[in-house]
């Protein structure tokens, strides 16, 4: 039989567990796992907007769950990210209601203004393009998130002034 090999341990900012700790305190005694979600959001924004191997492992061990049932969630989620990404990470809203009225030409606008493709980072590390499936804020399409703010009704004047404005931030 082969011994099983133990995971390196990454812990948690002290920080980040007393956050975790109040998403735990929602929920019944016996399911600390439900609140996976909030702890991968809290490691990554301490970690700069994305998660490790090494973190959602730990993130595991503090739920006292199998590593992947943290996998499966963050990988199933788009709003989890696994690589580094810019200090602004444009999500552009691509469904249907979106495309309806307009997210192409809104993708395109953004591609030539900050000359990445999706899913790619300026050489600045300042933007990162990530195309979504839905926003859920179809009666504003079309329609980008960037950190927690949305902005809808988008026209490329518009994101010109946004990028003006997150540019000297």
């Amino acid at each position: 039989m082969l011994a099983q090999q133990k995971r390196p341990a990454t812990s948690l900012a002290t920080e980040d567990c007393a956050e975790i700790d109040r998403w735990i305190a929602r929920y019944p005694a016996d399911q600390k796992q439900s609140a996976v979600m909030a702890a991968l959001r809290i490691v990554q924004d301490s970690n700069g907007g994305w998660l490790t191997t090494e973190l959602m492992d730990a993130i595991a061990d503090y739920l006292e769950i199998p590593p992947v049932a943290v996998y499966e969630v963050a990988t199933f989620y788009s709003m989890y990210e696994h690589k580094p990404v810019g200090k602004h990470k444009v999500c552009v809203c691509t469904n249907i209601s979106c495309q309806l009225r307009g997210s192409d030409e809104i993708v395109d606008h953004f591609k030539q203004k900050l000359g990445v493709g999706l899913g790619e980072t300026t050489p600045d590390n300042q933007f990162t393009l990530k195309e979504v499936e839905c926003l859920g804020a179809c009666a504003g399409a079309p329609v980008i998130q960037i950190g927690r703010q949305y902005h809808e009704h988008l026209t490329p004047e518009k994101i010109d002034e946004i990028l003006a404005t997150l540019a000297t931030s």
